[in-house]
């Protein structure tokens, strides 16, 4: 009987931030190789012109030739060549065409050092001012990088706003900013919608849970009315959740502007006090250590995050003996909050499905009393709004570590 090959394996997660800029010490960045084609064109030049100049001015000296005079009587004295004191006429002509050869080459070779210098001092000159000009040339580009890096924390409103001649780098600016007009465009209406239809909700579920509650506190009614009216509570109360985690959800996405020193440590405190009674409920014992970790933000939004990860810990625990560790630290220059439990055996391929929307990890989670599925991409939300980030690992032998880096 043949067997059914195995599932192909996930690729491994990244270890790095994608958000991240990634640069390698040697990285030909465009400034660079402009720069070496600017000082390489010079260069290449320079070497060319000093070839032909020292063939034009070896062949101008007419260097191993014969001189066009003759010494026929009389001496010759020279400092700079030694000449027989008495030689004929012959021997003096041979030793003056030598010395003067010797003489040319001198110029000659005195003429290609010289030469050679002067090309290596205005070859530096050519490197740094071709640096300076692929700067000048690439700075559209930068201002471009930069706005993008910008909107890619989840600031829809800058704009490149390029100045300058109407040309292809102008173009591509333009471009640009007329997407992220239509981007800002639609991310707004879609967060004034879901606004909009959560207030909308707000008001029929505070009448309902209000009828509810009313007819719930009167000593006659049946016990199976009784028990009716408290499962519809919950699931107003639900509902409710929903209406709330929806509104979070909206107003997590755009940027934080009012920042005010935050205490992770004092956040994390706050949550775990929230969950202790359902966590001693539940058995389940919260401890670590919260060193203090001062970060800029939103107080509200930041206890969000800390609340739906330890209640997600709390609530998706094991049976006996569960516990969950709460600790915040600063590591390099970051705030983090670490939130690790134990609980049931997560799959890695499994765990960006935790952050989206109404997903759960199994089946048996979807409909629970757990939750309404939108803690977890509330917190990514709110991390994202902050300028963090929020990563997730499964832990050995069972459970969850969530991982919460602000950046200080």
């Amino acid at each position: 009987m043949a067997t059914a090959p195995a599932p192909p394996q996930a690729p491994p997660k990244p270890t790095w931030d994608p958000r991240d800029p990634v640069r390698p010490l040697l990285r030909p960045t465009i400034r660079i190789r402009l720069t070496l084609l600017y000082g390489g064109m010079f260069l290449i030049a320079g070497i060319l012109l000093l070839s032909i100049i020292y063939l034009l001015a070896a062949q101008a000296l007419h260097i191993g030739s014969e001189l066009p005079f003759k010494i026929v009587n009389g001496s010759v004295k020279s400092d700079i060549c030694n000449f027989p004191s008495e030689a004929p006429p012959e021997q003096f002509n041979a030793a003056m065409n030598a010395c003067v050869n010797e003489q040319r080459q001198h110029a000659l070779d005195d003429l290609l050092r010289r030469s050679l210098f002067a090309l290596l001092g205005l070859s530096v000159i050519a490197f740094a001012f071709g640096y300076a000009m692929a700067g000048r040339v690439l700075s559209p580009l930068g201002k471009i990088t930069r706005t993008a890096r910008q909107v890619a924390g989840s600031d829809l409103t800058r704009r490149i706003k390029l100045d300058g001649p109407d040309d292809e780098l102008k173009e591509l600016a333009d471009t640009f900013d007329e997407m992220l007009d239509r981007l800002e465009r639609a991310f707004s209406a879609q967060q004034r919608f879901v606004a909009n239809a959560s207030h909308e909700l707000r008001t029929p579920l505070a009448i309902n849970r209000t009828l509810l509650e009313v007819h719930l506190s009167d000593p006659g009614v049946p016990a199976e009315l009784q028990q009716l009216g408290k499962t519809l509570l919950a699931t107003n109360k639900r509902s409710e959740q929903l209406v709330e985690g929806l509104l979070l959800l909206a107003r997590s996405d755009n940027q934080i502007v009012e920042r005010k020193p935050v205490d992770l440590a004092e956040v994390a405190t706050r949550a775990v006090d929230q969950v202790r009674a359902e966590a001693e409920a539940n058995g389940v014992e919260i401890r670590g250590e919260r060193a203090p970790a001062v970060v800029q933000g939103n107080g509200v939004l930041l206890e969000r995050i800390a609340l739906n990860l330890v209640q997600n810990a709390v609530r998706y625990n094991i049976p006996e003996g569960g516990w969950v560790h709460v600790s915040t630290e600063l590591q390099q220059g970051e705030a983090v909050l670490v939130v690790e439990n134990t609980g049931p055996v997560v799959p890695a391929y499994e765990i960006d499905n935790l952050f989206e929307p109404f997903r759960r990890l199994r089946q048996e989670r979807t409909g629970s009393d757990k939750g309404v599925g939108l803690g977890l991409s509330i917190a990514r939300s709110v991390a994202r709004a902050h300028r963090g980030r929020i990563i997730a690992e499964p832990r050995e032998g069972g459970g969850l570590v969530m991982r919460v880096t602000l950046p200080v």
